[in-house]
């Protein structure tokens, strides 16, 4: 007689993702979701995944397709500036104009030239790191991990550096409308989603008047004409998802580094002991550790089995990132932080993958690694003070708390 029960047939008879209890922290609430099953649902018929097979798997263009205006739209919203990004962004888009809207911008990014701005990048990190050295309370999200990937976005943009900090204002303001926030939030957002996009509207009129030898002219000549040609929405809106994309992922995982750092004194002084040769592995393991994206959106197009369950077009997925980074399949000893462990993938699920992979992961890592040397040689004996921060969140953008570090004073160079 089979004693195994038979695999489930239908999305319905999964199990249900039930109402979290009090001071359960995410890992542990989808840790014991994941021992029910490798697939859950929730309450409006959304399929939530836990393996890194099946995170992979779902994002193969041929059985699932990003969100588009979906999940917007669920929420009332179809019109403004909010509706407009997800109309006319490269994330929230698929086949041909997904590929017109992102192929002006893959260029530009491509990781030679991303490259090119490490010099750049590193002086950005030591100029606002290292004055900081002698403070007895630094908020690490507003003086460092927040501004400076506004200040690099805004350099490659070539924003006036007078505008900097309004720029950088509208920035993480906006940002709040890519998750789900209370309705008085996604109001604030869209005001200030308006204004960037006005903003940078005003950019791109300056680089058809007086072109420069920059990053924005050369992208106003990559859009071309034809039947490929970006209407002026979507090359506004492509600017400003340029924008947004790097800035609160970028800011969440430097601070949540080095959170996870300081509260592991020996890798803090492996690290301290050579930046240059652990900032690229703190970083890996920082993005596994501490995921700023909980778990990805998509939706299927077309019929196929999964886990023994039949999967029919239309269904929505929410493949986890959160636990895709700490399954034991691909991570020994996942619940470990360990910046020298060796079982890293090839292709952090961090940025994504397929098609949608994060353009801007170049810059991203160039970013994070430089603010975390920087951290090693100017703050080596930091703590942190008060409560350490955390990331909250099961999808999208996941919101991060108060950081605040001693940086524990300046280093005094050895005598010669």
């Amino acid at each position: 007689m089979d004693t195994f029960a038979p695999p489930v047939q239908r999305i319905r008879d999964l199990p249900l993702i039930p109402k979290r209890a009090d001071g359960i922290d995410d890992h542990r609430f989808l840790a014991e979701l994941w021992q029910r099953g490798p697939l859950a649902r929730d309450r409006m018929g959304m399929v939530h995944s836990f393996p890194h097979e099946i995170f992979i798997r779902l994002l193969d263009d041929r059985l699932t397709r990003q969100v588009e205006t979906e999940a917007i739209r669920l929420r009332g919203i179809d019109s403004g500036p909010v509706f407009d990004f997800f109309a006319h962004s490269l994330l929230t888009s698929n086949g041909e104009r997904h590929r017109a809207r992102r192929t002006p911008l893959a260029r530009s990014f491509a990781f030679p030239m991303m490259k090119a701005l490490r010099p750049e990048v590193a002086r950005t990190a030591e100029a606002l790191i290292a004055p900081l050295a002698d403070r007895a309370d630094v908020d690490v999200l507003e003086d460092v991990a927040g501004p400076m990937p506004a200040q690099i976005i805004a350099r490659v943009l070539g924003v006036p550096g007078g505008d900097v900090g309004y720029f950088t204002r509208l920035v993480y303001s906006a940002i709040r409308a890519l998750a789900a926030r209370s309705d008085h939030v996604i109001r604030e957002a869209a005001t200030d989603m308006g204004e960037l996009t006005s903003y940078v509207a005003r950019l791109l009129e300056s680089r058809r008047q007086t072109p420069q030898d920059d990053f924005l002219t050369d992208y106003l000549r990559a859009v071309g004409d034809g039947d490929g040609a970006l209407s002026e929405d979507e090359i506004r809106i492509t600017i400003v998802t340029l924008i947004l994309a790097g800035s609160d992922t970028t800011r969440a995982t430097m601070a949540m580094t080095l959170t996870r750092l300081l509260q592991h004194p020996d890798q803090w002084r492996i690290l301290v002991n050579d930046p240059d040769r652990w900032k690229g592995p703190a970083v890996e393991e920082g993005l596994r550790y501490d995921p700023v994206v909980g778990a990805l959106g998509r939706i299927a197009i077309t019929e196929f089995e999964l886990c023994g369950v039949r999967i029919v077009p239309g269904t929505v997925f929410t493949p986890s990132m959160l636990t895709a980074m700490r399954d034991p399949a691909i991570y020994a000893d996942p619940e470990r932080f360990d910046i020298t462990r060796q079982d890293h993938p090839r292709h952090s699920p961090a940025f994504g993958g397929g098609v949608h992979r994060c353009l801007g992961e170049a810059l991203a890592r160039i970013e994070l690694e430089e603010a975390i040397a920087a951290f090693a040689r100017h703050w080596p004996n930091a703590r942190i003070l008060g409560n350490a921060p955390g990331l909250r969140g099961l999808t999208g953008t996941r919101g991060i708390d108060a950081m605040h570090v001693e940086p524990g004073g300046a280093v005094t160079p050895p005598a010669p």
